[in-house]
């Protein structure tokens, strides 16, 4: 589900971006879900989240990425992006620090980099979790509800931080 706000896309080419973003999964595998948030110079213009089934918390991460990445060319936002997330291995693999290993995140890492060249300019960083919030809350309100609809039980103790550079 993606959610613009018509009212703020007056001016997209050339404004700074920023885009947040983040996986939930409960359990590793488990049910996963993603979330982001995009702001246009310092404006909520565009947030979306999704259940992915069971998957690991790095594809989730990933995923969250792509989808962001997606929504925000499709939305017409083109300016300078700054990414967010709180998964230092998905920032230190599209960095360059860490190789991508695994043949699933190969195929994610691969459409991470053909989004970014639409972009005239990227850079990702890594931020503490705590500063990842909106994002952090989509994906485990699209993980809830997707639960919810199973009879599994929301958040709770289940919830799990990413466990590093597994698949």
């Amino acid at each position: 589900m993606i959610q613009q706000n018509m009212d703020l896309c007056i001016s997209k080419e050339g404004t700074s971006l920023s885009l947040y973003v983040d996986g939930a999964c409960r359990g590793n595998p488990g049910p996963a879900a993603y979330g982001f948030v995009l702001y246009s110079g310092g404006k909520r213009v565009l947030e979306g989240k999704g259940f992915l089934g069971t998957s690991t918390n790095n594809i989730a991460e990933y995923t969250a990425l792509i989808k962001g990445l997606e929504s925000a060319w499709m939305g017409g936002f083109v300016g300078e992006l700054d990414i967010f997330s709180d998964s230092q291995l998905l920032v230190r693999q599209i960095t360059g620090a860490y190789k991508v290993k695994h043949p699933k995140l190969k195929v994610l890492f691969s459409d991470v980099q053909e989004l970014l060249q639409r972009f005239p300019k990227t850079r990702i960083f890594h931020i503490k979790r705590g500063l990842n919030r909106e994002a952090d809350m989509l994906a485990n309100k699209a993980l809830d509800e997707a639960l919810k609809k199973t009879g599994q039980p929301p958040a709770g103790s289940l919830r799990e931080e990413s466990p590093g550079p597994v698949g």
